[in-house]
């Protein structure tokens, strides 16, 4: 978490050098819960895929403990208008009914990504149990990413990005607005490969 938090005092709001991007950050998430009106998304713009990366320390047995956290197969089960739909309607029912809870007092560890309990979970908890929640209601696994960010604060934050026909979409439980990851002011580090999202990608994007 030291190592975490300089890097992010260290390059705050600009873009990670090419150095930085090859070396494996260790993602440690630092959540909180917070709601607001939904807002449909207007941007354009899918978040750039700069090299491969290792999986966040949390992440590393996420396929083997949840293989639809790591789904390709494709499906057109839902139009387009019916996926926001749908994305709209999970986002808001995941953040309003789960509670934020950290690892440490859950688990006694730092980092664990899990489905959320019946205390809660952390961010990257939200993410995944929005993941599941979509794929089971139709919505395409592979339009399905989860992300590490640094927050508007800087703090080390995860979400679930939905890749819409326009653009990259985030659901975030810190506000149930759905916005384009460029609205969003979060530094973009890593995400599921969309080609292979048993695979990380650094992204490295501001927004």
């Amino acid at each position: 978490m030291k190592h975490f938090t300089n890097l992010a005092k260290r390059f705050g709001a600009r873009l990670l050098p090419v150095s930085v991007r090859a070396f494996s950050i260790s993602f440690l998430g630092v959540c909180t819960l917070a709601v607001a009106p939904i807002a449909h998304a207007s941007g354009n713009g899918f978040i750039p895929s700069v090299a491969a990366s290792p999986p966040p320390s949390g992440a590393a047995n996420l396929c083997a403990e949840y293989k639809w956290a790591c789904a390709k197969k494709r499906s057109v089960s839902l139009s387009s208008q019916q996926e926001l739909k749908v994305v709209e309607q999970v986002n808001r029912r995941v953040n309003r009914s789960t509670r934020e809870v950290t690892d440490q007092s859950q688990y006694k560890m730092t980092e664990r990504w899990a489905l959320p309990t019946a205390r809660g979970g952390d961010c990257e908890d939200f993410a995944l149990l929005k993941k599941r929640d979509l794929i089971h209601a139709g919505v395409d696994p592979s339009k399905l990413l989860i992300a590490t960010v640094l927050d508007t604060r800087r703090v080390p934050h995860a979400v679930l990005v939905y890749r819409s026909s326009k653009g990259d979409l985030v659901l975030d439980n810190l506000t149930n607005r759905i916005k384009p990851w460029t609205a969003t002011r979060y530094l973009f580090l890593r995400m599921q490969d969309p080609n292979r999202p048993g695979r990380w990608v650094g992204v490295y994007g501001h927004s």
